[in-house]
């Protein structure tokens, strides 16, 4: 698995000499304590690869999108591209598409991947050496239920195998199945992605070394084979699927809940969306077989700003969910922001931005895209997926 990272917008926000402007975005203040981390810190620095990133689109709207989301920051570190100009951005051979009605910008550095499964397992290893114990599998490390004392405080979890695991202090990072296990008055909406890989040969795995990634918002996305398993990964862009299939939190649910579910395969329409892409971009491999496939999930709140706080009814209880699709960028800061809460001591512009907000909730509009585009913009669901992809070996990583 990996992971886009663009890093330069986020340092460019750091005031000279190194104090916190309170009119900088609390957004831009993470981010740059995020890229710190990516940098820097020696459990996560060797699992980023700054090799540039190239963020693109094909309709007038979705390319002003780019400009202002991408670009605006410092224009002068993007190259403009349009058409056939995309294929110097890598050795020949490898974009040989026409890129019809593409256009887009080129940072050349400042930007690249990140490899998120080993900076996952790298973290979890130096945990251990801080002295945390990881419960996991089934039945053993999956949570069922919140733990309650005669008050009405939260005291712990019970785990699928009965086990009551009680605790002064309880911090929920659940992702996209908190809900199931709290009701977040709608605040979070599980939603999934796709993804697809392709086997490289050997030949092939060179070629593609150190590569940009290339992003396009109505498309796709793709990076660099991984040197492991000599596989390219590819995303079909879109806004998301969700999964309506009945009440998180019982009969008496107001609404009903998005449900997450495990499956190593993705629907047809995406390897569709995804062979599209490549046709545009790579035809050479347009029609080569996938060997993985999978659906991804998150939790989206609504304005998309993560939720980190302390239940207003449960006070034992920190909460730290809503990744909202970057919650995996922002691995090297995100942690500090969940312990400063726990201690009472999460600065007060991060305290009113992550906090506990149901109001934002209110009515909301499950199928509200959020500012994600892709070739229909809009929300899907897996209720009306009609046929599945019948891919690959049964690997789950």
């Amino acid at each position: 698995m990996f992971s886009i990272l663009n890093i330069t917008s986020a340092v460019s926000w750091r005031p000279s000499g190194g104090e916190e402007d309170d009119r900088v975005p609390v957004e831009a203040h993470i981010a740059a304590r995020t890229s710190e981390g990516w940098l820097n810190d020696p459990v996560f620095q060797p699992y980023y690869h700054d090799t540039g990133f190239i963020a693109a689109a094909c309709t007038l709207d979705a390319y002003e999108f780019v400009k202002e989301h991408e670009v605006s920051d410092n224009p002068s570190l993007y190259i403009p591209l349009s058409g056939t100009e995309f294929r110097q951005t890598m050795p020949d051979g490898v974009l040989t598409g026409d890129f019809p009605d593409w256009k887009g910008f080129w940072k050349k550095r400042g930007a690249g991947w990140v490899h998120a499964r080993n900076a996952y397992v790298s973290a979890a290893e130096e945990a251990k050496k801080l002295g945390v114990r990881f419960l996991t599998g089934m039945p053993e490390g999956k949570v069922t239920s919140l733990l309650y004392g005669d008050n009405g405080d939260v005291v712990g979890v019970v785990t699928a195998d009965g086990t009551e695991h009680r605790a002064a202090r309880t911090i929920m990072t659940a992702g996209p199945y908190a809900d199931q296990i709290l009701d977040f008055k709608d605040q979070l909406r599980p939603t999934a992605w796709t993804l697809a890989h392709i086997k490289m040969e050997p030949s092939e795995v060179e070629l593609y070394k150190n590569l940009p990634v290339l992003f396009n918002v109505e498309r796709g996305f793709f990076m660099e084979p991984d040197e492991e398993r000599h596989e390219l990964k590819i995303c079909d862009e879109h806004p998301g699927y969700t999964n309506f299939t009945g009440p998180c939190h019982g009969p008496t649910a107001e609404s009903s809940g998005s449900i997450p579910f495990s499956k190593h395969q993705i629907p047809e329409a995406s390897e569709e969306r995804v062979r599209n892409f490549l046709r545009e971009t790579m035809p050479q491999l347009a029609d080569r077989p996938f060997t993985f496939a999978r659906i991804c999930w998150c939790a989206d709140t609504p304005d998309r700003r993560f939720l980190i706080d302390t239940h207003p009814d449960h006070p034992s209880l920190v909460l730290g969910v809503g990744g909202s699709g970057h919650g995996f960028a922002h691995i090297t800061s995100i942690g500090g922001l969940i312990v400063d809460e726990l201690e009472g001591k999460l600065e007060n512009r991060f305290k009113e931005a992550f906090r506990w907000r149901p109001e934002t909730a209110v009515n909301r509009d499950w199928k509200a895209v959020q500012g994600r585009w892709g070739v229909e913009r809009r929300v899907m669901d897996f209720g009306e997926v009609e046929q599945w992809t019948s891919v690959g070996d049964g690997r789950e990583y």
